[in-house]
């Protein structure tokens, strides 16, 4: 078995191309050995800025061979009048190198079995590596020279080595060879004897070639700098990702800043520190402090010049946020509102003022259908946009809601409020927190019915992979917050009662409803089965009360009684049209009848769903009964008419956890 090497050197990648090429190389080598069906252990990808590498081990020497059948002209064009060969009958065994007695007639053709001898595995790399290369894909991709083929950023060298031996490979103006090249500020030609040595003798020309290695150094070096300081590290995945992408060699060094800008509201700094400049903050007893981590991508140790470059630079950019603070607090956050007509919120939907009346109205109908009469839940509503015309929002837009509740604080606002102008916009992604104060629960969701629904009156539902207004997002952090908090909320209710707030009348509400439908399924597809979560979906809408409909996709999944739903199902087959009249004893002409007319009557709807379901399924003998007994389709229209009126009793029972005939 051998191994591969294939290493692409280029200019320095953007960070945010390198996680994606990871994943497109790899599944790329794949299929082109199993198309090839060439066998191979192991595929693995490494990146760094300047270099993406892919390392296959246990790979054979060449594809096997193989026998397939050919098809050639028709008969009458392939033999004559005398059953000797024509021209197109010579020709066919002189393309795939066989004699008269090799074909034979099949259907009126002439046929061959031929042997395709396998290719070897160098050659079958020559010809398939660069277009894999070639078809990676990302934004922004660049020419270079004179080229007409793109790439993310120039390539500039090409390592590719089958064990011991250089396999040559173009790609663009780019010819391999067994040299790659270390970090910028060490060797430049290192050479690579054998696959097996590539990640050792990078690493001893000082680059780390494994990302994930590369990203454990880079936990283990902020955590021990923090050490020494007697303070933790904190850093998000985000910031710990692109960190590791923009380096190859990490090092860690720790740079102090002025005392005073700790004096501003935190997260502005911690902004600065990590979204704008990628450091890591440090903290002691839970409150920041004025010393950061910068991992730079450096050998060496002096390290002076390093730190008085990122400390001006954080400087400059904390000056700002100090400037904008002061100016902006110079009057309440209350102020603000007013200021919010000049902002749009969206092409047609009003202002972010006209957002926030809709939005209070929303709020006040929510928390008096849960019963919370606390005005801080209006207060919130009023304030929730207000930091949105502030310069600290303005230069950090990312940070809108933390401002608001920093400066809610400082205007003497009550807690709460300031606890809900920040947690009205979580979930901030599809993994973090949602918000645990009522206040920012309700406004929360007020504010993303409010922009979803915005959306789809404006006709720019998300369509495919876009989604730019970021609604699905919305539509799950409304779900999330209601599950999360155990909130009895009728979210189909506030679609309708936000659809007609809208400044623009159009009937949008079904769309909407079922839009968050999809997603509630979606969303949920990871923990239940998915006919059984459009099951209960269908026999009611989970918009309703999502926490009841958690409960019946609960129940309905530890369903084990096909008998029962069997008998579910044909109920279901025969009501093609529901009879909704009452069912008449009297009219009944079986004991059967009689017997499921008191067993449906059993199944009380107060049950719990577990003990609804054993009530379900402890009378389908008496359903089953009925079905052997009995023949719907009585001759007696009225006796016909009453027992479909009997079925549909039970169905709608049945209905009560789910639809059972998508089961």
């Amino acid at each position: 078995m051998s191994k591969y090497l294939l290493e692409i050197g280029t200019e320095e990648l953007p960070y945010r191309f390198i996680p994606s090429a990871i994943e497109q190389l790899k599944k790329g080598f794949e299929n082109f050995l199993n198309t090839n069906k060439v066998g191979f252990d192991k595929i693995d990808v490494y990146a760094t800025p300047r270099r993406l590498a892919v390392i296959v081990a246990g790979l054979e020497a060449k594809s096997p061979d193989e026998e397939k059948i050919v098809k050639g002209p028709i008969k009458k064009v392939a033999y004559d009048e005398n059953g000797n060969l024509t021209r197109a009958g010579e020709g066919f065994l002189n393309k795939n190198g066989l004699k008269p007695s090799d074909i034979y007639i099949e259907n009126d053709y002439i046929h061959a079995k031929i042997t395709v001898k396998g290719k070897s595995v160098v050659e079958l790399l020559q010809e398939n590596v660069p277009s894999i290369v070639m078809k990676l894909q990302g934004s922004h991709f660049m020419r270079w020279g004179y080229n007409d083929e793109k790439f993310s950023r120039p390539i500039r060298w090409i390592v590719s080595v089958l064990d011991r031996d250089e396999v040559k490979i173009k790609i663009i103006d780019k010819e391999s060879s067994i040299y790659s090249r270390g970090h910028r500020f060490a060797q430049q030609k290192v050479m690579i004897g054998h696959p097996d040595d590539y990640v050792e003798t990078m690493r001893n020309a000082c680059v780390i070639v494994d990302q994930n290695e590369r990203k454990q150094l880079i936990i283990e070096k902020a955590k021990a700098e923090a050490d020494k300081l007697g303070a933790t590290v904190r850093y998000s995945d985000d910031l710990l990702d692109e960190v590791t992408y923009i380096t190859e060699y990490p090092v860690a060094v720790v740079c102090e800043f002025d005392p005073k800008y700790l004096e501003i509201p935190e997260e502005v700094t911690v902004t600065v520190m990590a979204v704008h400049q990628r450091y890591f903050a440090l903290y002691k007893n839970g409150k920041l402090i004025n010393k950061f981590i910068t991992m730079t991508n450096y050998i060496g140790d002096e390290f002076a010049n390093i730190k008085a470059g990122n400390v001006r630079v954080i400087k400059a950019r904390l000056d700002d946020a100090v400037f904008f603070f002061t100016e902006d607090t110079k009057k309440p956050l209350a102020d603000y509102v007013e200021d919010l007509k000049g902002v749009t919120f969206q092409k047609g939907m009003g202002s972010v003022y006209d957002k926030t009346q809709r939005i209070i109205t929303l709020s006040k109908d929510i928390a008096s259908d849960l019963g919370e009469t606390s005005p801080t839940i209006e207060r919130t509503a009023l304030l929730c946009k207000a930091d949105l015309t502030t310069s600290l929002v303005f230069e950090f837009t990312e940070l809108q809601g933390f401002i608001g509740a920093d400066y809610a604080r400082v205007s003497k606002e009550d807690a709460r409020v300031a606890e809900g102008i920040k947690e009205h916009y979580f979930p901030l992604n599809s993994e973090s927190e949602t918000a645990k104060g009522i206040e920012g629960q309700i406004v929360g969701i007020a504010d993303k019915l409010d922009t979803i629904c915005a959306v789809f009156a404006d006709g720019k539902k998300p369509t495919g992979s876009s989604d730019p207004l970021g609604v699905r997002r919305a539509a799950l952090g409304v779900m999330r917050t209601v599950l999360d908090a155990g909130l009895k909320v009728n979210i189909a209710k506030y679609i309708d009662k936000a659809v007609k707030l809208l400044p623009v009348q159009k009937d949008c509400a079904d769309e909407v409803n079922e839009f968050f439908v999809q997603r509630l399924i979606i969303m949920l597809s990871d923990k239940f089965k998915r006919n059984v979560l459009e099951a209960c979906a269908a026999s009611r809408n989970p918009l309703l009360d999502l926490n009841d409909y958690i409960q019946r996709v609960k129940i309905v999944s530890e369903l084990n009684s096909p008998e029962m739903l069997e008998s579910a199902n044909r109920v279901i087959r025969i009501l093609k049209e529901e009879n909704p009249a009452p069912v008449n004893p009297e009219l009944f002409k079986e004991q059967a009848e009689g017997m499921l007319f008191e067993a449906v009557n059993s199944v009380n709807e107060n049950f719990k769903y577990g003990a609804y379901l054993d009530a379900l399924i402890a009378i389908n003998p008496v359903v089953e009964k009925f079905f052997n007994d009995v023949l719907v389709n009585d001759p007696d229209e009225n006796v016909k008419k009453n027992r479909l009126a009997l079925l549909t009793l039970l169905k709608h029972k049945y209905e009560v956890l789910a639809d059972f005939s998508r089961l």
